[in-house]
């Protein structure tokens, strides 16, 4: 399994950003061809207090060719494009690998 992870560090509006997130953003991502399941954590915290982040999500897709299929779709372009327009400036996109023991 294949995922691609979205770490956003905390906005300025935090009220705005969870709007656009959940009602604009989220819909649209759920929308791209391949995704397997989608989670989203709210940060609350580091064992040392507070955290520069706000939220993590992970994207799963079967494999690498799927993620990269599904980035290609008109819906992966779509939301490429929405979260460099509300949240360019504090996400952090990576792509892992699951390890199985």
């Amino acid at each position: 399994m294949v995922k691609l992870i979205a770490l956003y560090k905390q906005p300025e509006d935090k009220e705005a950003f969870d709007e656009h997130y959940f009602n604009t953003h989220t819909p649209i991502t759920k929308e791209i061809p391949g995704l397997r399941d989608m989670k989203v954590t709210k940060i609350v915290g580091s064992p040392m207090g507070e955290s520069e982040y706000y939220l993590l999500c992970e994207m799963f897709y079967d494999d690498h060719e799927s993620l990269q299929k599904g980035m290609k779709t008109d819906e992966g372009k779509a939301s490429g494009k929405d979260v460099m327009k509300f949240a360019g400036d504090i996400v952090t996109l990576m792509i892992g690998e699951e390890l199985n023991d």
